[in-house]
């Protein structure tokens, strides 16, 4: 028991590793050969009746596990805070305090508590998933110039001549902290050349896909865009008049939106902000629960639904079943006394 050893895999030549049994049912292998080494072990392990599992595949299924997970795939600090948040157990004790409530039938103040709750689940469910932010407009108002200058470098190919633009053009980059992909798109409009058509098509799409539209219009030309949005966009778009360094005088009246210069930067600051504030309103406090998985948001949503039909015995079942599942297991490379 706990006894460590020293050897080579499978030859002389083969991978140096360290062996330790460190219970009865529990032996690590450790190599320094990185991935490859590792992968040639586990194969070989697998080819004499091994069962492989990930480290996600031991995590569990609790609400702390899969913030552990999550924390794994956080690309930006704001996202990993509220997981850890979650890890720590913010979003476990809102569920506590929500029994409470049911349980002493203070039915309207937990209706409140799961609103608040959902008011954050859109966010939680960016937290490791990008928000999807789409520029969208006519031919030639500068849409790849404006991403390149959000993004801060050259991303798209630019050129003056209207359709340039024939597939997605995308960009990772972060608003505010937040994990954002920014999508350029081929210009709304009716043409004949199939390349160009098939790239509307997918202009058209994004509209229905992205969290958020950035509907860039030429500030030059002013209100004479005839281009007119779908109305059954789920969203209000976000206006941006790009080409803002060109107005004088004899320009114009624009409506309301952002002015822009993709050129000169001028707004790109501005428009950044406002983004930032479509996409997340109101970010929550340390140490608030926030949903951030699909089925949390779910769970929630059916609690909620009992509980407006007068369904007090079934929200409580469900919650005091939720709660049941969370478990104080030991996750992968955590250390316990």
């Amino acid at each position: 028991m706990a006894q460590i050893m020293y050897g080579r895999w499978g030859s002389k030549s083969g991978e140096e590793v360290v062996v330790c049994r460190v219970d009865e049912e529990t032996i690590e292998v450790h190599c320094h050969g990185g991935e490859a080494a590792a992968a040639r072990i586990l194969a070989d392990l697998a080819q004499h009746g091994a069962s492989v599992q990930t480290w996600r595949d031991r995590a569990g299924d609790s609400i702390r596990a899969a913030a552990f997970r999550a924390l794994t795939e956080a690309t930006t600090k704001p996202a990993a805070a509220i997981l850890w948040d979650q890890y720590a157990g913010a979003l476990v004790r809102a569920l506590a305090d929500l029994k409470v409530r049911i349980r002493d039938d203070h039915l309207a103040t937990a209706v409140e508590a799961i609103d608040r709750l959902l008011s954050f689940a859109e966010l939680g469910l960016h937290l490791t998933t990008t928000w999807r932010v789409a520029l969208v407009g006519s031919p030639n108002v500068g849409k790849s110039s404006l991403l390149n200058a959000v993004l801060g470098f050259g991303r798209a190919i630019v050129h003056d001549q209207p359709g340039t633009t024939r597939d997605l053009v995308t960009g990772i980059t972060a608003f505010a902290g937040w994990p954002c992909l920014l999508v350029d798109t081929a210009g709304l409009r009716a043409t004949a050349e199939p390349i160009e058509r098939a790239g509307v098509a997918l202009a058209a799409q994004e509209l229905q896909q992205a969290d958020l539209l950035l509907w860039v219009r030429d500030a030059t030309s002013g209100s004479d865009d005839e281009l007119q949005l779908p109305s059954q966009i789920a969203r209000e778009p976000l206006v941006v008049w790009n080409k803002c360094d060109l107005l004088d005088s004899a320009t114009p009246t624009i409506g309301g939106g952002l002015l822009a210069s993709a050129l000169t930067g001028q707004g790109i600051e501005s428009l950044v902000a406002a983004i930032a504030q479509r996409l997340v309103p109101e970010t929550p406090p340390r140490g608030a629960a926030v949903p951030f998985t699909p089925a949390q948001v779910a769970r929630l949503k059916n609690i909620q639904t009992d509980l407006r039909f007068g369904r007090a015995r079934e929200a409580l079942d469900a919650l005091e079943s939720w709660l049941g599942e969370q478990t104080s297991e030991i996750l992968p490379g955590e250390i316990r006394e």
